[in-house]
């Protein structure tokens, strides 16, 4: 008897739930206790329509990118310093001998928490991190995924180059407009999608 009554308590709260989430207008409700369907407005043909557009950058000139020009203000990913490190290249020199002018790396904190979740492993770059010439940038948003953060940070700011090895992360920064990336390709730094003004390597 009492798994009966179990078995019956579970059907009823089963139906209950079932029942708050049948609209009130449902055919299926009997006449008496079934709602009225509501009325749609009609739309107001000379009713001015308001449409919400996001807003550009004010440093965009169509595709070209007016905020950009040296000192170069590059955005390091994870990944990209372990490559540099596997393939012995220098980051500050190989990126001036990539774009012909100073500049300065920066690294966000979220960058700094996935090399120290990394480990042991990956002490040398923590190391290389550190390094008074590369500029420190604070993170005021929860977790450590660096991915979410440079691309928020790039869309809201248009002054950076971001250097990523990530095929992911290349595919999502090249939706957003006047962004440079930087990556290693046959073992130096190369740049994509650079102002012929500046005299960049083409790819």
């Amino acid at each position: 008897m009492g798994k009966s009554k179990k078995q019956r308590k579970i059907v009823q709260q089963r139906f209950a739930q079932m029942k708050k989430m049948i609209s009130p207008s449902d055919s299926r409700i009997k006449e008496k206790l079934r709602a009225a369907p509501e009325k749609k407005k009609k739309e107001d043909p000379h009713q001015i329509k308001i449409r919400e557009l996001p807003q550009t950058s004010s440093a965009l000139f169509f595709q070209y990118n007016t905020q950009l020009g040296p000192p170069y203000h590059v955005l390091v990913d994870t990944n990209f310093i372990n490559f540099s490190i596997k393939y012995k290249l220098d980051i500050i020199q190989s990126m001036m001998d990539c774009l012909y002018a100073k500049c300065i790396p920066y690294i966000t904190d979220c960058v700094v928490g996935e090399l120290e979740k990394l480990g042991q492993k990956y002490r040398v770059a923590l190391k290389i991190i550190k390094d008074i010439r590369f500029e420190r940038i604070t993170c005021l948003h929860k977790g450590t995924y660096a991915d979410d953060c440079l691309v928020q940070r790039v869309t809201q700011h248009k002054c950076y180059i971001v250097a990523t090895c990530d095929r992911d992360l290349k595919r999502r920064i090249r939706k957003i407009p006047g962004v440079p990336i930087m990556y290693i390709s046959r073992r130096r730094y190369t740049i994509e999608r650079m102002p012929d003004a500046y005299g960049a390597p083409k790819t």
